[in-house]
């Protein structure tokens, strides 16, 4: 029988490849990975508690692997092809994004592992957009640009072989592991060479940007590989002092102390020289980000941050507002700010296992067996991503804020059409989880009563 290696480490042996390839094309890229290794020692240190809570829940090892990526692709056939190529990685398409109500013509999912455990293994996750050639007014553009994909191909035919070998003998020995980590890198690397001309490119920007970054070149280069950060507010000032400039505003919710959902920094993207065709110009598209990940929300807590973030958006619209900054601070008073009021409250997702403390002969409820210390809940992380953020990253990382002027327009059956899969729904992963994993902690406490 021929021993075939796991999902998990040949996304493991990707994800390291990726890091490596990103850090040699893009150097300040390795900046900012020294900079949220030295942050989060300094938070850990001066805070043992969290150390400890991190390293009882399983969450601490990830932290140093933990990455997310972004790629912008032009085509159904492409998309199909990527998520057959993330498959052999053990990573699904979780969510749907629409962008458009930002102004950005994509359409996007998030590509991650799902289960627990491989989450902890190593929660690498690739966020990936689609082109919405749909929403391009000039029709003209519209079709010469689906020309100019319809020509390209963006995994070598190698990857396609590995691909179709993985899927038909159930995965792959380490040797061919090795090898298509080589042959998917391909599809993911800078080319500085352009494939249209500087007229056409000059047309595209002019449509928006980031259909200029999706369309001029080979293929779908990663425009950002993000670290985890567990203090974003000391990373955002740390920048500066290393020689690296971040964006204005962090975005996502602000600072507390109970950390929800995702916050996000980035510098401002490179401006790089390109080809085209035999005229020398530049192109701006490649980031970096940092990011900080908090617990995920129920559908109820989810419900409270948007209408929290839907008013601060109108306040700071409003003549004479205060700073946004301000109204942020202020804004998600509604969502308590310690861990077991959320818990209690059915505000966000958890993860149980089994303490140190022996139970009662028969408790009464699970927040008596939590007080006891003898079942502990774990907030679960949440891996997934925020789309009016995601859609402030891309702009702010793309000169792009003068052009949102896209309608609202989510098609998540096209999505789904074109990727040939359904997207999972976060929230029922999240769901799963927390209801797994409190039974197995009630059954192993002798408390399974409590499960009716």
């Amino acid at each position: 029988m021929t021993d075939h290696v796991s999902p998990d480490a040949i996304r493991t042996l990707f994800s390291h490849a990726m890091s490596e390839m990103y850090r040699a094309e893009v150097p300040q890229y390795g900046a900012l990975i020294e900079l949220v290794r030295d942050v989060n020692g300094a938070t850990l240190a001066a805070d043992p508690a969290l150390k400890a809570r991190l390293d009882a829940a399983g969450e601490l090892e990830r932290l140093d692997v933990e990455r997310h990526g972004a790629i912008r692709l032009g085509t159904a056939r492409e998309l199909g092809q990527i998520r057959a190529m993330f498959g052999v990685m053990g990573m699904y398409p979780v969510g749907y994004y629409d962008l458009s109500v930002a102004g950005i013509p994509v359409h996007s999912t998030a590509f991650r592992p799902i289960e627990q455990a491989a989450l902890q293994r190593n929660p690498f996750r690739v966020f990936t957009s689609l082109l919405r050639l749909d929403l391009i007014e000039d029709r003209a553009l519209a079709a010469e640009a689906e020309d100019i994909l319809s020509r390209r191909q963006i995994v070598t035919d190698r990857a396609l072989a590995l691909i179709e070998l993985a899927e038909s003998q159930g995965g792959l020995t380490e040797l061919q592991a090795q090898e298509f980590v080589a042959q998917a890198l391909e599809t993911f690397r800078w080319h500085s060479e352009a494939t249209v001309s500087r007229a056409t490119y000059d047309k595209l920007v002019k449509a928006h940007r980031l259909i200029a970054d999706v369309v001029s070149f080979k293929g779908p280069h990663i425009n950002h590989l993000t670290p985890r950060t567990l203090d974003i507010d000391r990373a955002q000032s740390e920048m500066p002092k290393r020689g690296i400039a971040p964006k204005a505003v962090i975005e996502g919710p602000p600072r507390r102390k109970v950390d929800i959902l995702l916050r996000q920094t980035s510098f401002k993207a490179l401006d790089e020289p390109v080809e085209f065709q035999g005229e020398h110009g530049s192109h701006t598209a490649r980031f970096g980000e940092i990011e900080q990940r908090g617990v995920a929300l129920t559908p109820t807590g989810r419900a409270l941050y948007d209408a929290a973030l839907a008013q601060l958006r109108e306040q700071a619209a409003a003549p004479g507002a205060e700073s946004y900054s301000a109204l942020l601070d202020a804004g998600f008073g509604c969502l308590p700010d310690d861990l077991e009021t959320l818990r209690a409250e059915g505000l966000a997702f958890f993860r149980y296992r089994a303490g140190d403390v022996a139970a009662p002969a028969r408790a009464e409820n699970v927040s008596d067996l939590i007080a006891s210390g003898a079942l502990v809940a774990d907030p679960q992380v949440y891996e997934d991503f925020l789309p009016v953020s995601a859609a402030g990253i891309f702009q702010s990382n793309l000169n792009s804020e003068d052009q949102s002027n896209y309608r609202a327009a989510a098609n998540q059956d096209a999505f789904e059409a074109a990727l040939g899969a359904k997207v999972a729904d976060e929230m029922a992963l999240y769901a799963e989880i927390e209801s797994n994993s409190l039974t197995r902690a009630l059954n192993q406490l002798g408390q399974s009563h409590l499960l009716a």
